[in-house]
């Protein structure tokens, strides 16, 4: 007789850095997993997400914990091969408008008395710490944090797919919208709008922005403050930026083929989200990102848009993350955060670990989906 435990069968709802990441763990682990994506792999936040790792400012302990445990698995997969394009870490530089010299200081105070590696420096001192930065927009200082980095989500989850697929894991793209089946309070599997089913001894909600309506009709409420933003990825252009920069006025980080991927909120205003769920904005508006990413890099190359995306950006109504398995549905799982790229990594793998020996990761105990019942 096999003394070797049943195969445990899961599906995973989203094709984001969190389902796949989920999915890869989980196949790692010994389970059966199917992973439905509405569209395509990365097609929504993580297709248009900044992906800055990081746990820069000011957050509870436990969020800056689980952070700092995610970007070290980013630097266990850097050290594997540090050539990839697509995964780099070359600091975080971050500056407040002029006149804000006080909360610059106070947030680096703060950062330090984390242990965070924060630096502060004068505008003559950037260009020692960090290449092609424009130090002439610094207005008085800037906080360098060099143990930061990027990450391209769309490369990472094709790199983790290549995983996924080797170990058995089976794909269905574009299945439309999924609801979780329920027979006696438990989760049994997915069924998609096309009526396809999917039997499961559990199920992982990881679907960004959607999340929350996706558990709405078991009776779960998830508060959802998901704003609508933009990622717009550059023309290829000279340049020899290596940090990710946070600036009053563009979020700029440099992207594989010497792109460059720019991202802000003030722009938040112009889009126009229209009734078949498509957004639109000004062409101009894009534009003028690039033009303020342009102010931020030496020698204020022109910045020419070749692509943008919009949609909602994932974050809980109180900010914290949602991961974790439902009180009121046993069997179904959540992953809904803001910080889905530098938790990824970190995240599946504790989830995966949940899902399938039912011993809850003290990591998560104060992120549990029961704290809004």
């Amino acid at each position: 007789m096999s003394s070797m435990p049943p195969t445990k069968n899961v599906v995973v709802i989203g094709g984001g850095i969190l389902g796949v990441s989920s999915a890869v763990n989980l196949l790692r682990e010994g389970a059966s997993v199917v992973l439905l994506s509405e569209k395509g792999l990365a097609s929504e936040a993580s297709g248009r997400s900044l992906s800055w790792l990081n746990s820069a400012g000011e957050r509870s302990t436990p969020y800056h914990q689980l952070r700092l445990a995610g970007i070290d698995r980013y630097r266990t997969l850097f050290a594997a091969d540090p050539s990839r394009e697509w995964l780099q870490f070359g600091g975080g530089l971050m500056w407040n408008r002029a006149g804000e010299h006080d909360a610059t200081e106070a947030r680096h105070a703060y950062e330090k008395s984390v242990g965070y590696d924060s630096r502060l420096l004068q505008a003559e001192d950037i260009e020692l710490a960090t290449p092609g930065v424009n130090a002439g927009a610094v207005p008085e200082c800037a906080i360098f944090n060099p143990g930061e980095g990027w990450v391209s989500l769309p490369d990472l989850i094709d790199f983790l797919m290549e995983e996924f697929h080797a170990r058995g894991g089976r794909l269905v793209l574009n299945a439309g919208k999924a609801s979780v089946m329920v027979d006696g309070g438990r989760a049994t599997g997915v069924e998609t709008a096309a009526g396809e089913t999917y039997r499961a001894d559990a199920v992982l909600v990881a679907c960004g922005a959607a999340t929350p309506a996706v558990v709405a009709p078991l009776g779960v409420v998830i508060p959802n403050g998901s704003p609508v933003s933009m990622l717009v990825l550059t023309k290829p252009v000279d340049h020899e930026v290596r940090a990710v920069m946070n600036t009053p006025r563009a979020a700029v980080r440099p992207n594989p083929g010497n792109t460059l991927a720019l991202d802000h909120d003030w722009h938040e205003k112009h889009i126009t989200e229209h009734e078949d769920g498509s957004f639109s904005i000004p062409d101009g508006i894009v534009q003028e990102l690039a033009d303020e990413g342009s102010k931020l890099i030496a020698g204020n190359p022109e910045l020419k848009p070749a692509s943008w995306k919009i949609g909602y950006k994932p974050i809980p109504g109180d900010g914290e993350p949602v991961l974790g398995e439902l009180g009121q549905v046993p069997g179904c799982f959540v992953a809904f955060t803001h910080s889905g790229a530098t938790l990824g990594l970190i995240v599946g793998e504790l989830l995966a670990g949940e899902i399938l020996t039912g011993r809850k990761h003290p990591m998560l105990s104060t992120f549990r989906p029961g704290r809004f019942s």
